[in-house]
């Protein structure tokens, strides 16, 4: 039903709503073919067919396709039959003044201020041009003068009022897609804090049940280890939840706000590794320097990791280069059967079907690829020979153009 609306903003509806007027005027001029003159008759029925034909081509698709003012040409149709229609009634415009009237609303509802002057000299000769020709006196043609400037009047309000209430519609999507997405972001951030913390919160119930199981077997050495793995876990807990749940995290727009400073790579991967119970090789050349949040950034690099121990095999190794752009490719590759072709097109997609792990919850990569952009850079997967390769590139901390401090991913 919606398809055939007259009700709306566009050239279609434009053009519908004009050719809804110019039937209603043919039909009118129809039912006036019967009451004037034998002579006349052939003038309105020909003026009637002007009018229905110009109607149907209201209706025509092809308004889609055109510029948003083409429907502006049907007012010239639409100001031949009314100059016919006052020439006819010999000068007298009284039966044709509310069509200009509709006209110049039609004009104001739906293109800008400028297109109802644009149409202004067309009117006048329209509405001045019969009277003249009709012999009407000098006063009559002066007083009706006025007429069409009234109506440009008319029809500039009608066009900056319905500009205003555009513009007030335009502002209220904005508003509303700005917070559609901060909501995103703070279901995303929440998402990311129920993933994250189960590795942690995994060694944290080992190592208390452990001490909770002990009955002085175990060494004061081996206790001591165990509490500290319990506490670093528990540090890493609270921080990343601090992190994700923070509020002023994420702005009225919905950007997230990273704390961007120099990162030492290798440092930053060390510090990350010590939160694994797995060994993992760190095959780098010298040292590098990211900009990068620090907790962010141990977020990507714990995800890549635990995402290539839990489905690949050793070793996993990490490796970082310089890469195109000022930025710092970090790889993050495993030794194990790969990620099946039929899976990497979903493979960084929120909930992805390609985790098949029961433990998992498809949100690791998918963090990690939202964590990466919102620095300016991205993850990657390529197959090895053999295994899988993750490749995360972040902005260098020498790189001229740095990633802003709100990014939106």
């Amino acid at each position: 039903m919606r398809q055939w609306s007259v009700l709306g903003e566009g050239p279609i509806h434009a053009a519908r709503q004009m050719g809804l007027l110019l039937a209603l005027g043919a039909a009118l001029t129809l039912v006036k073919t019967v009451m004037v003159p034998a002579g006349q008759r052939p003038l309105f029925f020909g003026l009637a067919v002007l009018q229905a034909s110009t109607a149907a081509a209201g209706w025509s698709p092809i308004w889609a396709r055109l510029h948003p003012r083409a429907p502006l040409v049907l007012t010239a149709p639409a100001f031949v039959v009314l100059a016919a229609s006052i020439w006819a009634a010999g000068g007298i415009a009284a039966g044709a003044a509310p069509f200009f009237v509709l006209v110049f609303v039609w004009v104001g509802l739906h293109f800008p201020a400028r297109a109802a002057l644009a149409v202004t000299p067309a009117a006048l000769l329209a509405y001045l041009g019969p009277m003249i020709a009709a012999g009407r006196p000098a006063q009559v043609v002066i007083s009706a003068a006025l007429f069409i400037p009234t109506l440009l009047a008319v029809a500039v309000v009608v066009a900056r009022q319905v500009d205003h209430h555009r513009h007030d519609r335009a502002a209220l999507r904005r508003a509303r897609d700005e917070i559609a997405q901060a909501e995103r972001w703070r279901a995303a951030l929440t998402s990311t804090l129920a993933h994250d913390v189960r590795s942690p919160l995994t060694s944290v119930q080992f190592a208390l049940e452990t001490l909770h199981d002990d009955e002085g077997d175990l060494p004061a050495a081996q206790r001591r280890t165990f509490t500290e793995m319990a506490l670093r876990q528990t540090a890493r807990i609270r921080r990343l939840a601090v992190s994700l749940l923070d509020a002023d995290r994420v702005d009225a727009e919905g950007r997230l706000r990273l704390d961007l400073q120099p990162v030492p790579l290798r440092a930053a991967i060390d510090a990350a590794l010590t939160y694994l119970t797995h060994p993992v090789t760190v095959a780098m050349d010298g040292d590098m320097k990211i900009c990068a949040d620090p907790v962010r950034l141990e977020q990507i690099l714990i995800n890549l990791v635990t995402n290539a121990l839990r489905h690949g095999d050793p070793p996993i190794v990490i490796s970082a280069a310089p890469a195109p752009g000022d930025q710092v490719a970090i790889c993050v590759r495993d030794h194990g059967p790969g990620v099946p072709e039929d899976k990497r097109e979903v493979l960084f997609s929120r909930f992805s079907s390609a985790d098949a792990a029961p433990e998992s919850v498809g949100l690791g990569l998918w963090i990690t690829r939202e964590l990466a952009r919102a620095h300016g850079g991205d993850v990657v997967y390529t197959p090895a020979d053999p295994g899988a390769c993750f490749t995360v590139t972040l902005p260098g901390a020498e790189s001229p153009s740095q990633p802003p401090a709100d990014s939106r991913p």
